[in-house]
């Protein structure tokens, strides 16, 4: 990729317009079609996308706005999980779903919304994929030994996926793996989950950790320490993790342990509707600059700005752009 020092991005999700969570829940009464709720999400990933444009971001996401949640748009099409339809009234709502035999290998299909994204735009781009043991977390498993077990059966097939995905032309991944900070104990056998899931995948792997984001609240509370030393074992290039909202305390876990990835470094609030100052951004990067070169650093949002409404999600990627910027500057870069 030819990007700037300081690249900036998104971690994934753009704002979700209250009238697309009316459709949404239409769908799912069975009040709009299929085809017309694929015809809204084609307009509303095209305007995220040049919303991002527009805010001077350096890579772009399709705001995950086909997305009902995190989990769902991956479990309805991971074979052989067994959903309850009727469990979902509420768009946000998890469904009910269970494993009663072994996952078999197949496609879901992703590839049909990176492509969608390249062609309505001219930047780099990345797409975000939930990771297995996040998903494993919302399936009740009624046939698997463990969780790991079912855990990896899905990075089996999801690492197909990704190939799929390399094959039409991604170049940037980010796996997604939140309730890694609600069961810092699975993370014995998360990391070599992970490194299943990333074999032979030719790209630029990230791996986005937060303390969740579930109606604009955090999940979890705690430290990243929990993360180190396992997670220098994962065969990754980025690790993405929040920092504004925490105050960049846990940037010390860098000088601890020297870490060989790049670093994500979340430097916009998004469980505020406060919006910063290109200053207050350009401080963050500086002083996480400290413990990270500047050469091995992207700037985002600590996570993805799902709940937030749309002009302060998009005045939060103004001002992150323009606090990389007066950095760049400083470095003459």
């Amino acid at each position: 990729m030819t990007l700037p020092i300081l690249p900036t991005t998104v971690v994934g999700s753009y704002s979700m317009p209250s009238w697309l969570e009316r459709l949404k829940t239409e769908y799912f009464a069975r009040r709009i079609s299929r085809q017309e709720l694929d015809e809204i999400h084609d307009t509303v990933v095209k305007a995220a996308i040049k919303d991002q444009e527009i805010a001077g971001l350096d890579i772009i996401t399709d705001g995950e706005l086909r997305r009902d949640n995190m989990i769902d748009y991956f479990i309805e099409r991971l074979p052989g999980v067994q959903i309850d339809r009727g469990s979902k009234k509420f768009y946000y709502d998890f469904y009910d779903s269970e494993v009663v035999g072994k996952i078999p290998m197949a496609s879901l299909g992703l590839a049909a919304d990176f492509r969608f994204l390249r062609e309505n735009t001219e930047r780099e781009t990345k797409i975000c994929i939930t990771g297995p043991h996040s998903l494993t977390k919302r399936i009740r498993n009624k046939f698997y030994p463990s969780e790991e077990a079912l855990a990896t059966d899905i990075a089996r097939v999801l690492n197909l996926e990704l190939k799929d995905l390399v094959k039409a032309g991604a170049k940037f991944i980010q796996i997604d793996e939140p309730y890694y900070s609600g069961f810092p104990e699975d993370l014995s056998w998360g990391v070599g989950v992970l490194n299943t899931l990333v074999e032979g995948v030719e790209a630029r792997i990230a791996l986005h950790v937060c303390y969740g984001n579930r109606y604009g609240k955090p999940s979890w509370a705690g430290s990243y320490q929990y993360l180190f030393p396992r997670i220098l074992d994962a065969k990754v290039q980025q690790l993405s993790l929040e920092f504004a909202r925490r105050g960049g305390e846990d940037l010390e876990l860098f000088r601890k342990f020297p870490a060989p990835f790049e670093l994500g470094v979340g430097v916009i609030d998004v469980k505020t509707e406060d919006i910063e100052t290109p200053d207050i951004v350009a401080a963050r990067i500086r002083k996480a600059a400290q413990v990270i070169p500047p050469e091995r650093m992207l700037v985002l949002p600590d996570c993805g700005l799902f709940h937030l409404p749309r002009n302060v999600a998009f005045a939060k990627l103004r001002a992150m752009v323009q606090g990389a910027k007066i950095v760049r500057q400083e470095l003459g870069r």
